[in-house]
């Protein structure tokens, strides 16, 4: 299994920025359109442009939530063929820091086989760790 953890300090509290991560709203605006709610068990969907063998759904379960440290939620995405879908886990941590906070996203559970899935998962949180840096300024 191989996991993917991308770090980064943002000049922002904790609360700040566990607000950025568990909010609906603004987390259409960095991640993707979303129905989810911070609580434990909570089915939610992820929605972005469909993409070739792609449908644009991540379907995702609230596993963690104890704000503003830690948030993790069941990650899974579907494919035209079923060996092409994965499920992983991301998990959020928070700490604060003299200057804000230090974020780590961790994505687990990549099989050796999903090399394209964690590939395009280290282009994604890339992208999305870009668009969380614009919008946590906004809030």
């Amino acid at each position: 299994m191989q996991t993917l953890i991308v770090e980064k300090e943002f000049p922002h509290p904790p609360e700040k920025v566990w607000k950025a991560l568990s909010d609906p709203q603004i987390m259409s605006l960095w991640l993707m359109e979303n129905d989810f709610a911070p609580n434990v068990g909570r089915k939610f969907k992820f929605r972005a442009k469909p993409q070739p063998n792609w449908n644009g759904v991540v379907d995702c379960e609230v596993l963690a939530v104890e704000p503003p440290k830690r948030l993790s939620y069941a990650w899974g995405l579907a494919g035209p063929d079923p060996a092409a879908g994965f499920q992983t886990v991301v998990t959020w941590t928070l700490a604060p820091t003299t200057g804000g906070t230090h974020v780590r996203m961790e994505q687990s559970g990549f099989r050796e086989d999903q090399q394209a899935n964690y590939q395009g998962a280290q282009y994604g949180w890339k992208m999305f760790f870009g668009k969380l840096e614009t919008v946590l300024p906004t809030l």
